[in-house]
């Protein structure tokens, strides 16, 4: 099997809404800046067109989807067959990806799981149940980084709508900036919602990828703290996650 591993990713940008990790002859990689959406909103193109023009390629696919509010990593397929295998992949739970995400309240615990069925709440948002018939489950870490922010490391086990938006506020932590699930939010002057897709692995035709490319935008994360805690945390798939 041939290997492709990337640390720190450097992402050329090409466009105010996104910028280029990766390319191959099956898929595009991107860093997604925060609002913008991945689908056309009226007049507005959504990723696929953006990335489509910059690149002057024909089509691409949306393979899975990043919130609107949400920055990192978006994979976007070439092609129907590449498209079919990384749907599979993403179907089957082949891909794993991680990300990171910042708060100013105390968590309820500091690392662990985050394991509970969702339903639709009030305002487009949803919410966590005790429940567990077909269950949300994320793993974390967190670290404190200084001015009472917490930085944590989130790994998704299933792909659920707004699962770490949800996740966070169940832990008593809701992401900074996130207007829909912390009410201090909506009146703070956080200037984005602090949840970045950080890093991706998977096997694509017997190769395997590896990427992770760290937040560009936002003050918080930009910070020096913060900035040398995601550093150690840039090869997520060997770090010891709790059980």
């Amino acid at each position: 099997m041939n290997f492709v591993q990337t640390s720190v990713v450097a992402s050329q940008q090409l466009d105010q809404g996104f910028s280029l990790v990766a390319e191959t002859e099956d898929f595009v990689l991107i860093n997604k800046a925060p609002n913008i959406d991945v689908h056309r909103d009226g007049d507005i193109p959504g990723i696929c067109e953006r990335v489509c023009s910059a690149l002057k390629l024909p089509e691409l696919f949306l393979v899975h989807r990043l919130d609107k509010v949400t920055s990192g990593l978006l994979l976007l397929a070439k092609n129907t067959e590449a498209n079919q295998q990384l749907s599979a992949l993403f179907r089957d739970k082949q891909i794993q990806k991680y990300y990171l995400a910042l708060s100013d309240k105390k968590p309820k615990k500091k690392q662990g799981w985050i394991k509970g069925d969702m339903e639709r709440s009030r305002r487009g948002s949803w919410k966590l149940l005790n429940s567990q018939q077909n269950p949300a489950i994320t793993q974390f870490f967190t670290a404190s980084v200084g001015n009472g922010l917490r930085l944590f490391l989130l790994k998704p086990r299933t792909g659920k709508t707004h699962q770490l938006r949800v996740a966070m506020k169940s832990l008593g932590a809701p992401i900074c900036g996130d207007e829909l699930y912390d009410e201090a939010s909506r009146a703070s002057q956080h200037e984005r919602t602090y949840l970045h897709a950080f890093a991706l692995s998977f096997e694509l035709k017997k190769q395997h990828y590896q990427y992770c490319c760290p937040p560009t935008l936002g003050a918080l994360f930009l910070a020096e703290a913060t900035r040398q805690q995601w550093l150690l945390w840039q090869q997520p798939e060997l770090l010891a996650w709790p059980n």
